[in-house]
């Protein structure tokens, strides 16, 4: 049995995709992970996928080009092989325009998540609780399709991670990782800067993290107290980076979800644009915080419309290092 599984959105969501797919592994006899571009180097860590095929879906990327008729038969044409198919997503996502296009394909049984009445697109239209973690959303899914939840559902990745140690002078830091993929999900860079400084004046070594193009932000935060290596991990490197940790530091960004899929506690900066109860990092110690009443709560807005960002420029520095001894004790 060739299982197709989809979670077409960011890192972070590919991620919390992995104790579903590690279930539909468990009884299949291929797994193929179907992903946007944005989710790639995710899917290639998840456990339990023996393929991945690439496609940007026009009704969930962000930025999305103009539907291509071309890439859409390409798409088609990958999908012919497939026995089943999961189509995993958000609360506020539709899988049906996918289920048309695997129908196309001649792919025979269809399931996902969906209020919209599905007609012949879905075998099985399943109905889900709200505000529940997106993992177990997604494991509610395989297991109503004949994948029961494995024991362990916590986020995993493949190992082993590589040894960064050279980068990092070993384990036991604290790793403050600034960067957001949308502004109005960022702790101000002022107050990341400011705790990178008392968690140093408290004994601890320090850690800056960032993607290649958040240079300049992680340089800026790190300053004269903490660890740039603002652009150079790769991604399992960062993985092991943040595997080595005491804890981190971020907000809800696809490494905090890479910090528990590798065990580590986060210190999470979560802005209420999008319920925590869905996207806090799952399966780890973690402390939210972050004004969860804040006008912006449940918009999903990418950039903060209130004057001041209130919902995280609340958060002083100091809150969040007492949350790093909360999270992981020394």
């Amino acid at each position: 049995m060739r299982v197709l599984v989809v979670r077409q959105d960011n890192l972070g969501d590919v991620l919390l995709a992995g104790p579903a797919v590690r279930a539909v592994a468990a009884r299949a006899d291929e797994v193929v992970m179907l992903c946007g571009p944005r989710g790639r180097a995710a899917a290639d860590l998840l456990p339990g996928v023996d393929r991945v095929v690439e496609w940007c879906a026009p009704w969930i990327d962000p930025e999305p080009g103009p539907v291509d008729a071309a890439r859409i038969e390409r798409l088609v044409a990958q999908a012919g092989d497939i026995d089943r198919a999961l189509i995993f997503t958000s609360f506020h996502q539709s899988p049906l325009p996918l289920a048309l296009l695997l129908r196309l394909a001649g792919v025979p049984w269809i399931g996902g998540i969906s209020d919209d009445y599905p007609g012949s697109l879905l075998d099985l239209r399943h109905r889900c609780e709200a505000d529940i973690p997106e993992p177990e959303r997604m494991l509610a899914l395989a297991a109503d399709a004949g994948f029961p939840a494995p024991d362990d559902k916590r986020l995993r990745i493949r190992g082993p991670l590589p040894d960064v140690t050279g980068l990092t002078g070993g384990p036991g830091y604290v790793v403050v990782h600034p960067g957001t993929s949308v502004p109005a999900r960022a702790w101000p860079p002022e107050r990341c800067a400011e705790a990178v400084e008392l968690l140093a004046g408290a004994g601890h070594r320090v850690v800056v993290t960032g993607h290649g193009d958040e240079k300049e932000l992680t340089a800026s935060v790190a300053g004269a107290a903490g660890l740039d290596l603002g652009g150079r991990t790769s991604l399992t490197e960062l993985a092991a980076v943040l595997a080595d940790a005491r804890a981190v530091i971020a907000g809800n960004t696809g490494p905090a979800h890479l910090a528990a899929a590798v065990g580590t506690p986060v210190v999470s900066l979560f802005a209420p644009t999008v319920p925590a109860a869905r996207w806090a990092p799952y399966g780890v110690p973690t402390v939210l915080l972050g004004d969860q009443h804040a006008p912006c709560r449940g918009t999903r807005a990418t950039v903060c419309a209130v004057p001041g960002h209130p919902c995280l420029t609340s958060v002083e520095a100091r809150r969040a290092v007492a949350a790093v001894e909360e999270v992981a004790p020394r």
